[in-house]
């Protein structure tokens, strides 16, 4: 199997983030296409420049795997006659099989013998598959947008312009409204040949090289990685390292060539995410430090070319970098003329969201919020004051003329106004902190304050957009409410916190009313905002390796401490590597369901008439105190050993005790007795929610 197929789509520039969805896309596309179509290879490979989508299959078979298969027909006694002779109904089925009578053969099924015969179909050509198939998975890719052109039906991220479509030397040709496959491919837009003819696979990627491209993007990675790093160390400094920046650099250039240029040494005198915002987010630029992570007047981009004109490309890149850095000094400036206290007034004149106020009116929810959350916590009287303090001046950053220009600095500006307006450093540090974490994997809050005031803001905006009826949807998520769960379920979890979620979402649901006057159905929303949280810890417990029938036995209990949560979690995942735990899990199965037919978890002392039901109950007595006494200590493994005690009494109380008798006081009693005992264990969790071994 040395066959080698490569396909090319060729595109207009292709936005840096949709490349990695779309390689896997067409990776898992083309590998159930050839694992469906029965056709062996030894690997996909994929590919990508800002202007193309490459794939490559390597070691792919010349055919299908041929296809044999047992075919029924009718019964022996329809397909013969009394005289062994073929009947008409085993002519027709030979007639619609091929087949002649030499090729049947008799077996029996269900006591009865049958006709079969056995049937091989030959495999097609794998070059008249990727034919059929190719263009299907063109279309079938899907983006964040797409879009049309050309007066064409396709849709996709952006035009595509070429398709280079190749089995070894020839061409698997295929029409893609319009866009004829072929063995034509181009080089660099500018540096390279617009018509570069390919008569092999293997030619490909190095006639590309010649003509300013770099296939590979691990190798366009590792150039931009080590000619950056080493014009930094010429300087005597290091790159800021930032692994998203590389990625999205490497994706939008195709013959990377790192350049260095400098900035004025007056810049270094603003706050370093002043200077470092606009070389990142707005030019793509990588700052250069020195050992202890200041800034040095350097800056590193990537020419997408070769070095001809570096010098005329480096002095451009200083002047645009050099524009944006005076704009943000001259807002500095004008914003420290006046306090950051200053700005809150103005927020009156911004719309958060048009049914649940200004951001005026969210900064004193999030400061209320704030405060009820950090006297849940008993948080000490100079937390307390940070909390309220830092709440009030939240937002006030969002007016400034510094954000206003570089909305990624919100936050940051807020904690550096504060310090110049002479707030202490906790409360400017809040201010910043209440944004985090922004991504996955981004840094959380350090101080107390900050952790509070991040939990409110977060917790403000789900709560008010559940009560206005909007919600996430499958990948509809405008508002971001996943993400500000997941980061308050972080700092949860990150400063071992305990909260209630329900009362947490008590107090942001009542400030609503108390501040907005909104008006919703409360226990549906409040229940709603639970159920998403669960969703939420609940993929996060499982990306832990929690197994996730643990998650479901401790979401059963109705638990919605999130820390504590964590903790059973984990507790549960040692204890049950028990080796009696299906003999347990039976038995507390069996108290779990007739538990359920019981409303009440009352117990009659006087109406207990057999033995196994008196012992039963006793020992449930004595250990339901060891049971809270270590609940109390948070020492759910001994609490479970407790009530694992219990396993011998109840299966002798399931073996002689008839629950379900005709007299009634005696039924619900014992009925009572087993609630009493299930009640208990649900204090842990739910054990009927665990999957056997």
């Amino acid at each position: 199997m040395s066959n080698k197929y490569l396909l090319e789509i060729g595109v207009e520039e292709m936005p840096a983030r949709f490349v990695k969805s779309t390689l896997e896309q067409m990776k898992n596309y083309t590998i159930n296409l050839l694992e469906n179509e029965r056709i062996e290879f030894e690997e996909v490979k994929l590919n990508s420049t800002p202007r193309r989508l490459v794939l490559l299959i390597d070691g792919l078979a010349e055919r299908q795997k041929d296809l044999k298969e047992v075919v029924k027909g009718p019964s022996k006694k329809i397909a013969f006659d009394e005289e062994g002779n073929p009947t008409k109904a085993l002519e027709g089925f030979m007639r619609g099989q091929g087949i002649s009578l030499d090729d049947i053969f008799l077996q029996e099924h269900n006591g009865e013998e049958y006709v079969y015969v056995n049937k091989v179909k030959e495999g097609k050509f794998v070059e008249d598959i990727l034919k059929e198939n190719m263009p299907n998975m063109i279309k079938s890719i899907s983006f964040p947008k797409s879009m049309k052109w050309g007066g064409k039906n396709l849709r996709f991220a952006r035009p595509i312009r070429w398709i280079l479509s190749m089995l070894n030397d020839r061409v698997v040709e295929f029409d893609l409204e319009g866009i004829v496959a072929s063995n034509i491919t181009r080089g660099h837009r500018f540096l390279g040949s617009s018509h570069i003819e390919i008569e092999n696979v293997d030619e490909y990627v190095p006639k590309l090289k010649e003509n300013y491209v770099i296939v590979d993007a691990n190798i366009r990675k590792e150039k931009i990685k080590y000619g950056c790093e080493k014009l930094a160390r010429e300087k005597g400094g290091n790159i800021l390292q930032d692994e998203a920046l590389l990625d999205e650099i490497t994706n939008i250039v195709e013959y990377p060539t790192p350049i260095i240029g400098r900035i004025k040494e007056e810049y270094l005198e603003l706050p370093k995410e002043v200077v470092i915002t606009p070389m990142k987010e707005h030019q793509r630029y990588f700052p250069v430090v020195d050992d202890k992570k200041r800034l040095l007047p350097y800056f590193i981009t990537v020419r997408n070319g070769n070095e001809d004109y570096i010098d005329m490309v480096i002095k451009g890149n200083e002047k645009v970098i050099g524009a944006r850095l005076e704009d943000a000094k001259f807002f500095f400036n004008e914003d420290k003329k006046e306090p950051l206290e200053n700005c809150v007034e103005r927020l009156k004149d911004i719309v958060f969201q048009e049914k649940l106020g200004t951001l005026y009116d969210k900064t004193i929810r999030i400061q209320k919020l704030a405060v009820k959350i950090g006297n849940y916590l008993e948080v000490g009287e100079e937390t307390a004051k940070n909390i309220e303090r830092a709440g009030y001046l939240s937002k006030a950053d969002l007016v400034t003329k510094m954000v206003d220009e570089f909305t990624e600095l919100q936050g940051v500006m807020g904690r550096e106004y504060a310090k110049i307006s002479g707030e202490n450093e906790i409360t400017s540090l809040a201010i910043y902190e209440q944004y985090l974490p922004r991504y996955a994997g981004d840094e959380l809050p350090t101080t107390t304050a900050g952790a509070v005031l991040s939990i409110a803001d977060k917790l403000d905006t789900i709560a008010g957009c559940f009560a206005i009826g909007i919600q996430p949807t499958g990948s509809q998520d405008p508002y971001g409410l996943r993400r500000q769960a997941l980061g308050i379920i972080n700092i949860i979890l990150d400063k071992k916190l305990n909260l209630s979620l329900g009362e947490l979402i008590d107090f942001a649901l009542y400030i609503y009313v108390e501040e907005n006057g909104l008006a919703f159905d409360y226990n549906q929303v409040k229940g709603d905002i639970l159920e998403f949280f669960n969703g939420r810890i609940k993929n996060m417990f499982i990306d832990m390796g929690i197994r996730y029938d643990i998650v479901d036995a401790i979401l059963a209990t109705g638990i919605d401490d999130v820390f504590d949560m964590k903790l059973r979690a984990d507790k549960l995942n040692t204890w049950l590597n028990k080796e009696e735990l299906n003999d347990i899990l039976q038995a507390f199965n069996r108290v779990k369901t007739l538990a359920d037919k019981s409303e009440t978890n009352e117990v009659k002392r006087d109406l207990l008439v057999e033995k196994e039901e008196i012992r039963l109950y006793e020992t449930f007595n004595i250990v339901e105190e060891k049971v809270i006494a270590a609940l109390n200590k948070k020492e759910y493994d001994k609490a479970l050993d407790y009530m694992i005690s219990l396993k011998e009494p109840i299966d002798s109380f399931f073996d002689n005790v008839m629950v379900m008798v005709e007299d009634e006081k005696i039924k619900y009693n014992r009925l009572g007795l087993i609630r009493k005992i299930s009640d208990t264990m649900l204090m842990i969790c739910d054990l009927s929610k665990i999957v056997s071994k």
